[in-house]
């Protein structure tokens, strides 16, 4: 096990070198000038998610899709993974996750566009699309889409599943300090019995809904979504209003640290702009996942009338998941100060909240409940599509089956080997989708132009 840890470790310091950052805000950037910044529509794009009347073709309602990318993207991600960016690339990775959510909008709206555009009805009548079709059938390189769903059936193991269960199981276990003595306090295999209960639990649920497929998963995700980021928000914004003075000093501190590192203060080793920028970016792809190309799946079932308002709708998954959401969590994380003392993400996390009497522990334990099932949900989408892709629909159950054992497994796994597993994984699924968001910009461009630059075409779609 300490070999495979090893061998995974090394492999992430690879993948996640200056050549993967560079493509993957390159890619922002990019699309970003080509869309003509498309971010300047984002009130408009968040005007329309919340329609949740049927707009044309489609499984589910856009406001359904929405919800159900916000549940796979808004996960341990927004609270753990920021925590883990801040203990290994100090205050300023805060500024570099914000900044890949700020550009990402535009690749997330390309690749949204992409997937509707370039989607299928399968002989079920169910809509299916994603980067491996825009692949397939934008550039003509089937044995590249078929690469990519593979990586995508596997990452959704590491990103959307055991990463998910092992943080809440992990917190659940720090939180309950159940004694030796305790019944749950016990070791199962060398593991404290509550983790084995805690993945228990999560996985009865998860199995419950996702046998029901996408509709199922939709609909508890319309419910669960809202409920889950308005509670996480306004908690986060009791907790910065509490520690009200120190909050510009923090700004202070983020905004610089992004750009000449941090040196050493307490316990905390220090960390240099090159680090900033690595577990900004990292944990910024992680958590909205622009690029990445898995919100595109589920855009493809969406119920639209063109491709651009589907896009739209998708564009604001990563305003919501990084540019508000994980940004008031980067705030708490370094204004609370306890960060300094050299702890590492669950336990980080931990501390900041606690030191918040009442309102902290509350909000860590509902918010990582609810944000991590939730993506466990949406994850499980992707990977049943990128397995269909590759298999047929005949393999999705089978998929299920393995997914609900994967979560009991997460559970009771080395936190550490699951987040390289998760990084790894991700590098290599986006890099398939980039090239393909690179290629295919022009079809992204033309559409653009059709149904939202053209002012006639607009009013005329009511875009």
């Amino acid at each position: 096990m300490e070999c495979l840890e090893k061998w995974i470790g090394q492999a992430n310091d690879i993948v996640w070198g200056p050549v993967m950052l560079a493509l993957l805000m390159g890619t922002h950037l990019f699309l970003t000038v080509r869309t003509r910044f498309i971010q300047r529509y984002l009130g408009r794009a968040i005007r329309i998610s919340l329609r949740t009347k049927s707009e044309g073709e489609g499984d589910i309602s856009q406001f359904g899709a929405l919800t159900t990318v916000l549940a796979a993207t808004i996960g341990t991600g927004n609270i753990v993974g920021v925590a883990t960016a801040v203990a290994s690339g100090g205050p300023g990775a805060v500024l570099w996750m914000w900044l890949t959510g700020v550009f990402g909008i535009a690749t997330k709206y390309s690749e949204a566009l992409l997937a509707v555009h370039y989607r299928i009805t399968t002989p079920s009548g169910q809509m299916a699309g994603g980067p491996m079709y825009a692949l397939e059938r934008g550039l003509g390189a089937r044995w590249l889409g078929l690469i990519f769903a593979a990586l995508t059936a596997v990452a959704a193991f590491g990103i959307g599943n055991m990463v998910q269960a092992n943080s809440i199981a992990c917190m659940i276990d720090e939180t309950a300090a159940f004694g030796p003595d305790h019944p749950l306090g016990q070791l199962i295999f060398g593991i404290p019995a509550v983790k084995w209960v805690t993945g228990i639990i999560i996985t009865g649920l998860t199995a419950l809904v996702i046998l029901g497929g996408i509709k199922w998963i939709a609909r508890v995700c319309e419910g669960l979504v809202p409920f889950m980021a308005i509670f996480y928000v306004a908690g986060c914004a009791v907790l910065l209003i509490m520690k009200y003075d120190t909050i510009p000093a923090t700004l202070s501190l983020i905004l610089q640290s992004a750009f000449t590192g941090q040196a050493a203060v307490g316990g905390f080793l220090g960390a240099g702009m090159k680090e900033a920028i690595r577990y900004g970016i990292a944990r910024g792809l992680f958590s909205n996942e622009s690029g990445l190309g898995s919100a595109p799946i589920v855009a493809a079932a969406a119920q639209t009338s063109n491709p651009v308002r589907q896009a739209l709708v998708s564009s604001t998954g990563t305003f919501w998941d990084t540019v508000v959401v994980c940004a008031m969590t980067g705030v708490v994380i370094v204004n609370a100060g306890e960060w300094t003392k050299g702890l590492q993400a669950a336990a980080l996390t931990k501390a900041t909240f606690q030191d918040f009497p009442l309102v902290g522990p509350v909000l860590l334990v509902v918010g990582l409940l609810t944000f991590v099932f939730s993506t466990i949900l949406g994850w499980c989408y992707y990977g049943e599509k990128a397995t269909e892709y590759l298999f047929g629909t005949g393999a999705i159950k089978y998929y299920r089956c393995l997914w609900v054992v994967a979560v009991l497994v997460g559970s009771v796994t080395t936190l550490k080997m699951v987040w390289n597993f998760a990084d790894v994984a991700n590098a290599c699924m986006a890099i398939p989708n980039l090239v393909s968001l690179i290629l295919l910009s022009g079809v992204v461009v033309a559409e653009t132009k059709k149904y939202l630059w053209d002012a006639k075409a607009s009013a005329d779609r009511h875009i």
